[in-house]
C-alpha cells in the first residue's frame, strides 16, 4: 500500500505554522505535535544540537529565554520528493529577535536570513514531522547584532 503523504500546500503552511509557535514562544508541549519521536529527532542549530527531545527542551528553555519579540517570516520552503514517507525540504526564513546581555543599558536587535534543510516524515496525508533540522547558514541583516 502507498504510504500517504502531505501535498506541497500543507507542508508549506504546517512550516508557517511552526514558525508561529515559536514566535509566540509556545509551550513545549504544543510543540511535540510537529517533531518525530524522540530517538529519531536530530537538531543542529547555531549554538547547539539537539538529540531527542530532552536535549530539544534544553535548547528551547534557552532560546525562549534569550530571545524576545521575534519575528520569522518563511521567505521559500522548497518540496524534494517523497522516498519511503520521508522528504527533504530547503526551507528559507527571515528571523527578527531582540536580545539583552545584561548588564548593558538596552537591548540589541538582530536579523539574520535562515537557510535551513529540513527531513521531514509523513504521519499521515495532513500532517508532517520535523525528524532531522540543519540550519545550515545564516546571513546577518544589515544592521543586525552579531549573534
Amino acid at each position: 500500500m502507498k504510504q500517504m503523504t502531505p501535498p506541497d500546500w500543507v507542508v508549506e503552511e504546517w512550516v508557517a505554522n511552526w514558525y508561529r509557535a515559536l514566535d509566540r514562544h509556545d509551550d513545549i508541549e504544543r510543540l511535540w505535535y510537529h517533531l518525530a519521536g524522540d530517538e529519531d529527532l536530530v537538531m543542529v542549530f547555531p549554538e547547539a544540537t539537539a538529540r531527542g527531545h530532552d536535549d530539544f527542551r534544553k535548547w528551547y528553555e534557552t532560546v525562549t529565554n534569550r530571545f524576545f519579540d521575534e519575528q520569522h517570516r518563511v521567505t521559500s520552503v522548497k518540496v524534494g520528493a517523497w522516498r519511503d514517507g520521508a522528504a527533504t525540504i530547503e526551507v528559507v526564513v527571515n528571523w527578527q529577535a531582540r536580545v539583552w546581555n545584561p548588564p548593558a543599558p538596552t537591548s540589541l536587535w538582530l536579523g539574520f536570513d535562515a537557510y535551513q534543510t529540513w527531513e521531514i516524515v509523513a504521519d499521515g496525508p495532513d500532517h508532517p514531522r520535523i525528524r532531522k533540522y540543519v540550519v545550515d547558514r545564516l546571513e546577518p541583516m544589515p544592521g543586525s547584532a552579531e549573534l
